[in-house]
Formats: structure tokens, C-alpha cells, sequence
């Protein structure tokens, strides 16, 4: 039967998308940056400019992406949350149609190159791929924040098995009880509240958890091993509501020596990058408060 009701506006927001933002901290001899990429969100009272075309109500994009650099000079950009925070709050305390603010920051890392053993002062290599992430919401309810870590690269030679799995007639997998486990892991970890941490011990802190439960989880299966990161996360970390974990399986392929007479011991592999198998787990307190808007982009 054909639909005959109202065509209404459910829902609308728009932003200015991947500011690439360096600064540098040139206060001696010694300087520091900060890379990041932003990019903002606004919510509020927009309906009019969808419908009827009226931008009365609507900050240029172009007004958003020049508070993203203004930011980073003042107040600065010392911890991506904090940065974010005080951006998102510039937009719903100063811009009155906006009802709530989302800001987006990736962080990209650098390492100081060093000659003769002694730290440049001003040249840098880039580290990666992993980019920390950070994701804040402030409007008239409160303020939330989502930390991050995407890219991450991990592999295991050994240590991991995939075996008494469902199959069909479509099934051509045979199990395995040695296997090679990789992924490019995407972590996103909810703060209970918007203040009174160290991001940077909190962020150096779930990576390094991360990593020591990839390595030390004798895996049966991707989904094992997410569950088990994301419980360490948050049996340590106390401040965190919940983690939400996402870990496309990199498989490898033992290569097929024996054709040429060789034997291939589990040495060498042919890495497939696709298709691939796509793992998400999310894990989160029993007591914690609803997400609400706070994954809400």
C-alpha cells in the first residue's frame, strides 16, 4: 500500500570536515607539534535553511574551519580532549542556534629524529600508521568524550586457532589449531565523565592494555580476543562507561612450496588484504549511564 503521509525533516546537521591543523610549540630552542586533523559538527536550530533556503540561522563552514586553527594557538592544543572540549564549547555558548557541538580530532604522531644518539631539536619522522583519535559532544546536558586509538597494526605468528566452527555445505574452511593472527585494530573507549583525568596517561595506558592482551590471549577465535582486550580495558580503567572495538581479521595464507619441492614449514605466507573477515565487539559497565548523543556523530 502506498505511503501517503507528510515528508518531514528528521533530521539535519552539518560541519566543516577535515581541518588539517599543525602547530608547533616554538617557546625555546626545542620546539614540539601537534598534527591533527578536525572536524565539526553542529546540531541546532538549521530546519529553516533545509526547507526554505533561510541561512539566518547558519555559521559558515568556512566560520568553523578558522576556529579550528584559532584554537590550536589559544587556548593551544597540549591534549586532544581538552582542545576538542574547548572548541565544542565555543560553538553551543557563542553561536545561539547551535543545541550541541561535536568535534572530531585525529592525531598523528611524530618521532623525533635522532644523530649521533642526541635528539634533533626540530626535525621529526613520521610514526604510524596509528592515528589517536578523540571524539567530544558538549550541549546544554553535558559534555561527553570518546577516546581512541585506529590503525593500530598488530600480528601474531602463533598463538591463535580458528576450529569447531559452524559449517554448511557452502563450508570449504578447513580449521586450524596454529594459525597467524592480524589486524588494523579501531578502539573507541566512553569517559563516565568530561574532566579530571590525564588523557595522555589514560591513552598511553589502554594502548599499552591493548597490546598486552593481543600478545598474551591465547586466541580461539578474533571475537575472543576482542572480548578479552576490552574487559582488561575496563577492569583497569575505572573512569571508562564502555569500549567499542573493531578488528578486520588481516588473514595469511600459508604459500604452497611443495609445488616447487620446498618445504614451507608455517615460514612463509601470501597476506591477503581482502575480502576479510570485519570483528566488532562492544563491552560496557552494567551500572554506566546510556551513550545518549555521546557516539551520536
Amino acid at each position: 500500500m502506498p505511503l501517503s503521509g507528510p515528508i518531514v525533516l528528521t533530521d539535519n546537521r552539518y560541519g566543516k570536515a577535515e581541518n588539517r591543523v599543525v602547530r608547533f610549540v616554538k617557546e625555546n630552542a626545542r620546539h614540539e607539534i601537534r598534527d591533527v586533523n578536525v572536524s565539526t559538527t553542529l546540531r541546532g536550530d538549521f530546519a529553516a535553511a533545509y526547507t526554505d533556503g533561510d541561512q539566518r540561522h547558519v555559521l559558515p563552514t568556512d566560520t568553523q574551519k578558522h576556529m579550528a586553527f584559532v584554537f590550536a594557538k589559544r587556548p593551544g592544543l597540549d591534549t586532544i580532549e581538552d582542545y576538542a572540549l574547548g572548541l565544542a564549547r565555543h560553538f553551543v555558548d557563542t553561536v545561539e542556534p547551535v543545541s550541541s557541538a561535536r568535534i572530531d580530532v585525529e592525531s598523528y604522531g611524530w618521532q623525533r629524529v635522532s644523530i649521533d644518539g642526541v635528539e634533533h631539536e626540530h626535525t621529526w619522522v613520521r610514526s604510524g600508521p596509528e592515528v589517536r583519535t578523540a571524539a567530544v559532544t558538549v550541549s546544554g546536558d553535558g559534555a561527553w568524550v570518546i577516546g581512541g586509538i585506529k590503525d593500530l597494526v598488530l600480528l601474531k605468528s602463533t598463538g591463535s586457532e580458528f576450529a569447531g566452527f559452524l559449517t554448511d555445505e557452502y563450508t570449504t574452511l578447513a580449521p586450524t589449531r596454529d594459525r597467524v593472527l592480524a589486524t588494523a585494530l579501531v578502539a573507541q573507549w566512553r569517559f563516565a565523565e568530561h574532566s579530571g583525568f590525564e588523557w595522555d596517561e589514560v591513552y598511553a595506558g589502554v594502548r599499552a592494555t591493548l597490546l598486552e592482551l593481543f600478545a598474551q590471549t591465547y586466541s580461539k577465535a578474533m571475537q575472543q580476543t576482542l572480548y578479552a582486550m576490552g574487559t582488561a580495558v575496563l577492569e583497569r580503567f575505572p573512569m571508562l562507561a564502555e569500549i567499542r572495538l573493531e578488528a578486520p581479521n588481516k588473514h595469511h595464507f600459508g604459500y604452497d612450496l611443495a609445488q616447487f619441492d620446498i618445504l614451507n614449514a608455517d615460514e612463509v605466507f601470501w597476506a591477503a588484504d581482502r575480502p576479510y573477515g570485519s570483528i566488532h565487539a562492544t563491552l560496557a559497565r552494567a551500572d554506566a549511564p546510556g551513550a545518549g548523543i555521546a557516539w551520536q556523530p
